[in-house]
């Protein structure tokens, strides 16, 4: 048993002890991609390996099923302006409702109410029609956005920890993974950046599955969870789809005794939902809110690519619920002694 300040002081996310000095915030993705830095950690024996990720096969088995999240990023933010004042407003588009509305993220939320017109240019306005809490808001548009409209008029909506403006041709290509389908997502699923289309050829030459799920990445990822108890946090929603062929294929790789080896947090989501209590995979869409934190046992994971995170995010919790509260502190320690580059443009973490 446990007092009450023992007890809330075990579950204030602050406890990880995870820091990140700033400038090991990549701003830029690497110069070539596939060339980031890997560290290896076996979950087992608590080994930390450097290596880098043109070198990631090594680390997989003949026997093992690998499972990727393929959403591809929306130029979800838009730069208008206030009717009739001319004050700037940015907007994030979150999660399309209909042809014509929208969820987003307002800023500044506060000069903007119930009504208030948004001008993005001679074409596009939009028309706040509900504001609910956390800057976000539901608009409508005077005319239908499509993911081709966006592309026109909007930006790839890189983190607010990436302290520069977009650079069209590099950012519209590195912050979207190589095999990137499926439109919809506001934020890349940044642990499948690394691969490049070789690296891939690789792994489909050896004869292992390589297996889509899609899982549209919310902008509610980087929200930070506050608090002394990370359990009383409300985990944002997320939806999903998994395609019938691609669960058969993730169902077979399970009766045949594969290790399943997720790419990213996303995919770890999306598989952790969906998997029944018999260990089946169902296909399908769907919302989850699963909200994965110590404690948690994972029913399908089998090893996980990621990158590193935010100390203050949901998908460290999901990490550290994978690999250990005390080996995350080690590797993470050990990558920031290292010189690693951190978040959502920087090197990967293979937890075996």
């Amino acid at each position: 048993m446990c007092g009450d300040n023992s007890c809330n002081s075990r579950y204030d996310i602050s406890s990880l002890g995870i820091r990140v000095p700033r400038e090991l915030i990549a701003q830029y993705p690497s110069p070539e991609r596939g060339k980031d830095r890997l560290l290896v950690v076996d979950r087992k024996s608590g080994e930390i390996i450097d290596d880098t990720f043109e070198r990631f096969d090594n680390y997989i088995t003949d026997i093992d099923c690998i499972v990727y999240n393929d959403a591809k990023v929306i130029h979800a933010r838009l730069y208008g302006k206030k009717y009739p004042t001319g004050a700037k407003i940015e907007l994030l588009l979150t999660k399309r409702i209909s042809d014509t509305e929208w969820r987003c993220l307002l800023r500044p939320a506060r000069r903007l109410k119930e009504g208030s017109e948004i001008i993005i240019d001679e074409e596009l306005v939009f028309r706040v029609l509900e504001k609910l809490e956390d800057g976000l808001g539901v608009v409508r548009s005077n005319i239908p956005v499509t993911y081709e409209l966006l592309e026109k008029k909007g930006q790839i909506p890189l983190p607010l920890y990436i302290k520069r403006k977009p650079l069209k041709e590099l950012d519209e290509e590195r912050y979207q993974t190589v095999y990137s389908s499926t439109y919809g997502a506001v934020a890349s699923p940044t642990a499948g950046l690394h691969f490049t289309k070789d690296i891939i050829e690789k792994i489909h030459g050896r004869g292992i599955p390589f297996v889509p799920v899609t899982l549209y990445v919310d902008w509610g990822t980087f929200k930070p969870v506050k608090g002394k108890d990370y359990r009383k946090h409300k985990i944002h929603e997320e939806d999903y789809f998994i395609r019938e062929e691609s669960a058969r294929r993730i169902n077979e790789c399970i009766s045949q005794g594969r290790r399943i080896v997720c790419i990213g947090t996303t995919t770890v989501r999306v598989l952790e939902t969906v998997v029944d209590e018999t260990g089946i995979i169902s296909h399908g869409s769907g919302r989850t809110s699963l909200y994965i934190y110590p404690g948690y046992r994972f029913k399908v994971t089998g090893a996980l690519l990621t990158n590193f995170h935010m100390p203050d995010s949901t998908l460290i919790l999901l990490v550290a619920a994978f690999m250990g509260e005390e080996l995350l502190k080690k590797a993470y320690n050990h990558a920031v002694e290292h010189r690693y580059r951190f978040f959502s443009y920087g090197d990967a973490m293979f937890i075996v």
